[in-house]
């Protein structure tokens, strides 16, 4: 399929669906602040039933996203700082046959894969506790009650999607109703040094998948998704991009055989093209760091800015690591992008130009330059 330009994420959600009648799954590379989150809840509501209440009376989309997580909130016992209780959206859909389905033996081999907690659920409460065995002067002793760190819990959440995913697969009577199975970006839930195992055995849970259920998996994260694509079977792996201009904004899908999609060079090309044409944004040196970090690995240098290669006489030598340590750490870096300074602009430029011409890329990436 040629490069497609899609209006707005509704546009491009019915696009994937289209997709999807032909293909058992589309993976989606994007970079943080693209709008993937944005465009799961667009595929999501396709699948909506509405009355004329607005009440939702059918669905065909299980989802994993950000929104996910809010299905799950504490209770920190405030008055008594004792029984911390994880506490569960009951009127979810996604918690489907929760009280018959033995959620906690299907969840619990999952996450002895990541974590030593334990935990139990109250199907009846809508609650979870945790507990964990602790040993002290030789002792050990089982606390109950505790609250888990906020990793901890993603990690269990995780799980229990994983597990509900299963009983879609295996087609229970309380999941019958999943046609799709959306998961947007796990990773940025998850410790990064889970990265392959999460992305292993996701893939082998989703590749046989019953044929009437079809998958989309999209991520930032480049080994996570650099594993699903190589374990899934023939997927239709796409690079989404956002396109600001001067009307709005529209967002561009391209198929990996027509981008450079070994994924560091896919966004150099883009920081190039943006540097070329001025649409700076400071997002780009969050992607910047991330390239350096990705080529300081394979060329064996013992940390990322060892990357920086400025001309003897430059004389901002000193400031090129320190502009990129401040600009790829502020939270306006991966969400809503901001246009550079100009002062910013024409330091990255230098710090691009400087990549660029001082490791062996192919000229072919740039052919402006070549021009």
């Amino acid at each position: 399929m040629p490069d497609a330009i899609f209006a707005d994420l509704p546009a491009l959600a019915r696009h994937v669906r289209e997709e999807l009648e032909a293909k058992k799954s589309v993976l989606i590379y994007a970079y943080n602040g693209t709008g993937k989150t944005r465009l799961s809840a667009a595929f999501k509501d396709l699948g909506k039933v509405v009355n004329a209440d607005g009440e939702t009376t059918a669905q065909d989309t299980l989802y994993f996203n950000a929104f996910t997580e809010d299905l799950f909130f504490w209770d920190n016992d405030l008055a008594n700082d004792r029984a911390r209780v994880l506490k569960i959206n009951s009127d979810s859909q996604f918690f489907a046959g929760l009280g018959e389905l033995e959620m906690d033996n299907r969840i619990r081999p999952l996450l002895n894969r990541y974590s030593d907690f334990a935990f139990r659920i109250d199907p009846t409460e809508w609650t979870v506790r945790f507990s964990r065995v602790v040993e002290t002067a030789g002792t050990t002793t089982t606390v109950e009650d505790i609250k888990i760190s906020r990793g901890e819990e993603n990690i269990f959440i995780w799980c229990f999607f994983l597990a509900i995913v299963q009983l879609a697969l295996d087609e229970a009577e309380a999941y019958k109703w999943v046609k799709y199975i959306y998961i947007d970006d796990p990773i940025s839930s998850l410790d990064e040094s889970n990265a392959v195992m999460v992305a292993h055995h996701l893939a082998q849970m989703l590749k046989d998948a019953p044929n009437r259920i079809r998958v989309v998996v999209s991520s930032h994260h480049v080994l996570f998704f650099n594993v699903i694509c190589n374990e899934m079977r023939k997927p239709r792996v796409y690079f989404l991009t956002r396109l600001k201009q001067a009307g709005g904004q529209t967002f561009k899908v391209q198929e990996t055989d027509s981008t450079p999609f070994l994924y560091h060079l896919a966004s150099l090309v883009e920081m190039h093209q943006a540097q070329k044409s001025g649409a700076l944004y400071t997002h780009h040196f969050n992607m910047l760091r991330r390239v350096m970090e990705q080529s300081a690995a394979f060329f064996g240098y013992a940390k990322w800015h060892d990357c920086i290669k400025p001309e003897a006489d430059d004389p901002n030598e000193t400031i090129y690591k320190r502009v990129i340590d401040l600009m790829s750490h502020g939270d306006y870096s991966l969400y809503e992008p901001r246009e550079m300074m100009p002062e910013n602009k024409e330091h990255f430029g230098s710090l691009l130009k400087q990549f660029i011409t001082r490791h062996p890329f192919s000229p072919a990436l740039f052919p402006e330059d070549a021009q």
